[in-house]
């Protein structure tokens, strides 16, 4: 895939848009090279809605640049009703069009759970559905999503592996130098460490203060 072609880019940007403003203004300007952003207001959708993530999920729709809901399925133990409920609101409260799936397991049998998730988020509007195992999962969920998460994890252990590459696996990588490329067509790699990696923007992304 050609960057300067093809949306390239899922960014986790798990930021409040009044704390960096800044920075949700160069994902908005970096809009051609997005394959998604994934909206995570409070560990989810949260309880009550919040402006500013409705006004920069609507800006960021306006740019053509997906909007993915995330909800936390905490590897299958998360009620199903809970998950979809999260969806929901997403859609309601920030017009997601896509959802994002966070800890979700890779073995077999979780596949029935997880194959009712995928229904009924479609149900509730997500066109774009991102799985995020964090590792290579069962083939058999290649069939529920439109992307899978095969790899997230630091740098320094991503350069030394092996991974499978498709047109459908998404990599996340953080604690990265500002030269790293992750392998699949649609990634992400971002400079941030620790227990918050994904509170920083790709280097490409990084706005000129």
């Amino acid at each position: 895939m050609n960057p300067s072609l093809d949306p390239f880019l899922l960014v986790p940007f798990y930021e409040h848009p009044a704390d960096r403003p800044e920075d949700w203004a160069a994902l908005l300007a970096a809009a051609p090279s997005l394959y998604g952003v994934v909206l995570n207001p409070a560990s989810g959708a949260g309880r009550v809605p919040d402006p500013a993530f409705a006004g920069v999920a609507g800006r960021l729709r306006a740019a053509g640049v997906r909007v993915l809901g995330y909800a936390d399925t905490d590897y299958g133990r998360r009620p199903h009703p809970e998950v979809v409920a999260d969806l929901v609101r997403h859609r309601d409260w920030y017009g997601a069009d896509g959802a994002f799936l966070d800890q979700v397991p890779t073995a077999p049998d979780a596949l029935p759970h997880y194959r009712r998730l995928a229904v009924s988020a479609r149900a509730a509007g997500a066109h774009t559905l991102v799985l995020n195992h964090g590792a290579h999962p069962a083939p058999g969920y290649e069939a529920l999503a439109d992307l899978l998460v095969t790899f997230e994890g630091p740098w320094d252990a991503y350069r030394n592996l092996d991974l499978p590459v498709a047109d459908h696996y998404c990599h996340l990588v953080y604690a990265a130098p500002p030269d790293a490329r992750p392998a699949t067509p649609v990634h992400c790699a971002v400079p941030g460490t620790g227990a918050h990696p994904w509170g920083t923007l790709p280097h490409t992304l990084e706005p000129v203060l």
